[in-house]
């Protein structure tokens, strides 16, 4: 299929009883398409995220793109990017200096890393703040720094974990509705997990729902 394939995946994290974090989990996200993934703390959303992305090694199964396994490709060669729940900006930088590390560390020459740079600032409704310190920056601005960092480098599937909970439900609301905006403005296949219902309902086109490691 065009798109991600989840096929199969088990994970199982050592320990005395080893826990399984995923069972047989399948997922299918075409391109273009933005799926919510909805499920209580625990039942492996963040799990299935990390296996996508390569930082979560699987027991088994495979992970797919456009019909090539990606299983054992390197992080960085993926293609794919990650919004964490908190953002997780370096602090040392400017907002500019963060939405560029991605380009940087794939050797984008200065001038199109520049361009892409304030294209994703721009995206993300934060033109001209390139020069401003991370740290002077509210909670809602820190994660659209956040997005268009992943923006940035192009990425062909785009991952957000719980990418609003940090905020408070006047700004997640408002911020769902751009983050909507901005997946449908860029034609992104995104996979966005959370705990909240309304949340996915107004950024996602369909919802999955994860227990006990297993898409039901």
């Amino acid at each position: 299929m065009s798109g991600l394939e989840v096929h199969d995946v088990t994970v199982v994290y050592p320990g005395s009883p080893p826990i399984v974090a995923l069972d047989h989990a399948c997922l299918s996200v075409a391109t273009g398409e933005v799926v919510g993934l909805l499920g209580p703390s625990g039942s492996g959303k963040s799990s299935l995220l990390g296996a996508i992305v390569g930082f979560v090694p699987l027991t088994s199964g495979a992970v797919m793109w456009d019909g090539v396994d990606v299983t054992r490709t390197p992080i960085h060669e993926r293609g794919f990017g990650l919004v964490f729940q908190d953002g997780q900006l370096f602090p040392h930088r400017s907002v500019a200096r963060n939405v560029s590390f991605g380009l940087e560390m794939t050797h984008v020459p200065a001038p199109e890393r520049d361009r892409r740079v304030e294209e994703a600032l721009t995206l993300v409704g934060l033109s001209g703040f390139g020069p401003r310190p991370v740290d002077e920056l509210s909670g809602g601005e820190r994660q659209r720094v956040a997005l268009a960092r992943s923006l940035a480098p192009r990425p062909r599937l785009l991952l957000l974990d719980e990418p609003l909970s940090s905020l408070d439900r006047e700004l997640r609301d408002r911020l769902a509705v751009d983050v909507r905006s901005i997946l449908h403005t860029t034609g992104i296949t995104a996979i966005v997990v959370t705990h909240d219902p309304d949340e996915a309902a107004v950024m996602c086109s369909r919802i999955v729902r994860i227990e006990a490691g297993r898409l039901v």
